[in-house]
């Protein structure tokens, strides 16, 4: 297969032999947003990430083979793809396991105050704080059972929690106390201690947790979104911040990124917030690479 492979693929010049001794020719862009190194029409195949904000997919001719390094899928035309019968794998598993620390590691820092004791710290002040929560024994929802939120599920777990996931597509899994269907999540809101996003976005998905349902969920409780920004209705989400109907919101992805500098929540003292970082981690590079080479080599055997 001819493949176009983009910078997105940190790790690829090291792979080059070995996908060449699969049958694959290989032509590099280590910025997307540059210049192809060849005719559109030449790729059958492209590893990328956000190539098609640049060029057109149109262009594209030849396509049959699309592997993101990403998980999510918000940033190709998943159904014209689909329409024209081009395969697209994403990275599926590659950065779950930093998702999940992430997550568990945004609560305890709200639950612990961490942000009240580093102030101290700096200040050089011994105050205790008599307002410290226990994660034990709090309900967990989970909005969307996939890797990232199965790794999450694992985790919270294990601290004590009981952890519902809600899906498209429910399931029994171990993982979890119970997966519902999607239709029971206004149900699961009022018994929710936190809710946490790993969903995808898309059409059904964007604006989800809105208004409404934020007003569901019980006074004190925490919202994580480590999906995508606008699966929150962000402007209802401040308001309950402001309010204080919620106790906090541990926040790496936002409707607008970067976070404009005006935004009130980068002040909120119950906000953690970091700028869609969540997924860094030292494994990533050699999972991420697995993965791009197991489907590979799956298409070089299927003649792709």
């Amino acid at each position: 297969m001819k493949l176009l492979i983009t910078g997105a693929w940190a790790d690829a010049q090291a792979h080059l032999a070995e996908l060449e001794a699969l049958g694959h020719r290989c032509v590099l862009l280590p910025q997307e947003a540059d210049p192809l190194p060849c005719p559109p029409d030449w790729p059958e195949g492209v590893i990328c990430n956000g190539l098609f904000l640049h060029h057109p997919l149109g262009d594209f001719t030849a396509l049959r083979y699309v592997q993101l390094t990403s998980a999510g899928f918000d940033r190709v035309d998943l159904p014209e793809l689909r329409r024209r019968g081009v395969r697209v794998h994403n990275a599926r598993g590659v950065y779950s396991a930093p998702m999940a620390e992430f997550a568990l590691a945004g609560v305890l820092a709200l639950y612990k105050q961490l942000r009240f004791f580093t102030d101290r710290q700096r200040e050089r002040r011994w105050v205790k704080h008599r307002g410290l929560l226990e994660l034990g024994g709090r309900t967990v929802t989970i909005l969307g059972c996939g890797s990232v939120g199965t790794e999450c599920a694992r985790r919270f777990a294990a601290f004590g929690c009981r952890v519902f996931g809600v899906d498209l597509f429910p399931r029994q899994d171990p993982a979890f106390s119970e997966v519902r269907p999607l239709a029971e999540l206004d149900a699961l809101l009022p018994e929710t201690d936190i809710l946490l996003l790993t969903l995808p976005l898309t059409p059904e998905t964007r604006g989800l947790v809105d208004a409404a349902r934020l007003a569901r969920l019980p006074a004190g409780a925490v919202l994580v979104n480590i999906a995508r920004g606008p699966v929150v209705a962000e402007a209802a989400l401040l308001r309950a911040l402001e309010a204080g109907r919620l106790a906090g919101a541990v926040l790496d992805v936002f409707e607008t990124e970067p976070l404009p500098a005006d935004s009130p929540l980068w002040s909120m003292e119950n906000v953690i917030l970091t700028p869609h970082n969540s997924f860094v981690g030292p494994g990533n590079g050699a999972r991420l690479s697995q993965v791009i080479l197991e489907n590979l080599r799956a298409a070089a055997e299927e003649r792709l």
